[in-house]
Formats: structure tokens, sequence, C-alpha cells
């Protein structure tokens, strides 16, 4: 069994004396772990950390089996993300959604966006609505996504600003005044085309309302508990973002 792909590293952990099992995220093959022989070598130590981009070959006698990994580098992007608590934080929230996918099942989409995510990891101000969004594309991808299109009372596509916690779906600024405290308020910016820019307390709604979704849909029933790299993620974005708003 052998095939090809390219990856970006969730996490390494050892395995004997020499060697390490690798964790990546790949297009075609999902969420994958190979050994990787010497991979604790001075040579391959900073190849295999978190968010760096790889070409994977991965080789094993049955399907089934863990399988070794050939790993060259494509994108070193750890040394960078290392600097940032924000960037060290959010690497570990990304790889802790992506655990909640089986291992191995294809998700090229979800590839994409982390991609993308991880290459902003170090600007907190992009960083956070992307890491925010991508939270929505996990919880589509376990078929628990929100209905963000048009207001559920009233089928309009405007003015959309509240989410309802019982169905998940979308009510208009109008249409859903008369319950606005029973519903969750929706950030402008987690709408397709909507506004891209946003400030703390927009995000702290938009934290807000996937960490509700993912509570009830996943951790509740899993008997799991929030990873705790999301909330010092969230701590390290408030004190960059705090910083900066100091700055300016």
């Amino acid at each position: 069994m052998e095939w090809h792909d390219e990856g970006i590293i969730l996490g390494t952990r050892r395995h004997g004396e020499t060697s390490a099992i690798l964790e990546v995220m790949t297009p075609a093959h999902g969420r994958h772990l190979g050994l990787v022989r010497g991979g604790r070598s001075r040579k391959m130590q900073p190849v295999l950390q978190p968010g760096n981009r790889v070409e994977i070959t991965w080789r094993a006698r049955l399907d089934e089996h863990l399988g070794t990994f050939q790993v060259e580098p494509v994108e070193l992007n750890a040394a960078r993300l290392l600097d940032s608590a924000v960037a060290v934080y959010g690497i570990q929230v990304l790889a802790a959604h992506l655990r909640l996918l089986p291992e191995r099942d294809p998700h090229p989409g979800l590839f994409e966006t982390l991609r993308v995510v991880s290459a902003h990891l170090d600007d907190a101000a992009v960083a956070g609505p992307l890491v925010a969004r991508f939270e929505l594309a996990v919880l589509e991808e376990l078929g628990f996504g929100l209905d963000l299109s048009r207001c559920a009372l009233t089928g309009s596509r405007e003015e959309l600003a509240y989410v309802s916690p019982k169905t998940g779906r979308a009510a208009s600024r109008e249409a859903g005044e008369a319950w606005r405290d029973k519903l969750l308020p929706l950030p402008a910016f987690l709408l397709a085309g909507g506004e891209t820019g946003c400030d703390g307390e927009a995000l702290g709604e938009a934290f807000a309302l996937t960490g509700f979704f993912l509570h009830r849909h996943v951790y509740e029933p899993r008997g799991l508990t929030e990873p705790e790299a999301r909330s010092g993620f969230l701590s390290a974005l408030r004190r960059s973002l705090g910083k900066g708003e100091d700055a300016a």
C-alpha cells in the first residue's frame, strides 16, 4: 500500500529512541498518522513541527496498519508561528478541532480552509475571524452546520442578526427583536459575503456562538471538555488586540 499527498502537520509524539509518530491533515486522505523513522533527529525535528506544509509518502503492508511516512518539507511555517502566542495556541486549536473528525476521512474543503487559516495565524487581527469561521466549517463537516443564509421566520436575507440556540437558524434583526434575550448574537463577519472586519465585541460573540454549538452537539454528547488551547487562544487574542488598540 502506498500513496502520495501534501499535508499540514498537526502534531507529533515520540516513538522509541529515534522515531516519531506524525499526525498530518491531507486533502485526499484526511487526518492521518504514520511513523517517521529518525523523526527525532536534528535534521527532521525542525521539519516535523505543527503548521509546516510537507509532501508525504505513506507506505504500509495493509491499509489498516499505521504505516510509515517519508516527509519532504514544502513550507516551514513553524518558526514564524512560534513568535506569536496567538499562533501557537491557534495551531493547537485547529488540530484539536480536526481530531473531532474520523481519522482518514477526506475533507478537502476543510484542508484548504486549514491551509489559509494556518498561513495567517501570526496576524491576530486576521486570525480571530478566520478561526471562528473554521469552527463553523468544522460544525458543518460534522453534520451540525448552522443555517445563516436567511431568516427562519421571514425568509429574508437582509439584516440577519441572531441565531436560534434550538435550531441553529438565523433570524433578522426585526423578526428576532421580540426574542433577542433568548437568541444568540450573529456577528456580520460570519455571514457569506458580509463584512470582513470586526471588533473585539463581534469576535467574542462569534466564539460564543460557535462554542455553544460545539458544546451542545460535540463535546457534551461525546463526554469531552473544550480543549484548553481554545481558551488559551482567546486569551492571547484579547491581549494581542488590546495592545493593538492601545498603540493606536
